[in-house]
């Protein structure tokens, strides 16, 4: 998936007016993402992601952290400057819009990885999370 593919496909699930804001909550997911998941899987996600959002995933950041759905949300919300109900939106438009640009094999392998009650954001049970 090209950038500007992944940008507006999450900017209209995110319900934002630019690039710029769909750019930004990308990389601060994709950031959190990183630190949870293992190195090697950061590196596999970022080889199919488009420049600049690649480079997200690929810092060294050692062991991968281990916290839950409300601390993933509450670093997005973090980075972002965001409410967590809308952390928790943005999240789900960047976590649908990278399933869709992976093969259902990573992402089956990045859900193993993620806070279990997060398989919703991820367009799995109950679809993904969307601004009311």
């Amino acid at each position: 998936m090209r950038l500007d593919e992944f940008l507006t496909r999450v900017r209209d699930l995110s319900e934002y007016h630019s690039d710029d804001e769909a750019e930004q909550v990308s990389r601060a997911v994709l950031w959190v993402i990183a630190s949870r998941v293992d190195p090697a899987e950061a590196a596999a996600l970022a080889a199919r992601l488009p420049a600049p959002l690649d480079d997200v995933l690929r810092p060294e950041r050692g062991r991968p952290e281990s916290f839950g759905r409300a601390e993933f949300l509450r670093r997005v919300a973090q980075q972002t400057g965001a409410r967590p109900r809308t952390a928790e939106w943005d999240t789900g438009a960047v976590l649908a819009t990278l399933a869709e640009a992976v093969p259902r094999e990573q992402v089956d392998r990045l859900l193993a990885q993620l806070p279990a009650d997060c398989a919703d954001l991820l367009g799995g049970p109950g679809g993904a999370a969307r601004r009311p």
